[in-house]
């Protein structure tokens, strides 16, 4: 079973990935609310994949994803952004995360995309 780190500003999104993720035989190990939150806890959490919202106060997914990925080079991290936001997903691939959901998802979308990212570990 592959651990997950959550993160997402809205308390309902972390739920809602929480419950569609944990129906999946995955292992919810730790949330954030923004990326330097989620910088602490994946050094301290070491997670598998994580799900990171792009657009949050403070630290964005971003940067998150530089700052993670600068540190621990084969993190999975895979973006969730609303629709329109193009650009941002082109960044945060270039700068390390491995694939994107678009928001709203359906539930089987997010779990195939960390299915697959998680596959080649």
């Amino acid at each position: 079973m592959s651990t997950v780190l959550v993160v997402d500003d809205a308390v309902f999104m972390r739920t809602t990935i929480k419950r569609i993720l944990e129906n999946h035989q995955f292992v919810i190990v730790g949330e954030a609310s923004n990326g330097l939150e989620a910088v602490e806890q994946y050094k301290s959490l070491l997670p598998d994949v994580v799900t990171m919202d792009v657009t949050m106060p403070g630290m964005n997914g971003i940067e998150a994803v530089k700052r993670i990925i600068a540190e621990f080079p084969n993190a999975k991290i895979v973006m969730v952004t609303a629709l329109g936001q193009q650009k941002l997903i082109v960044d945060a691939l270039e700068s390390g995360a491995k694939d994107f959901i678009t928001k709203p998802f359906d539930p089987d979308q997010i779990v195939q995309v960390l299915q697959n990212v998680t596959s080649d570990r």
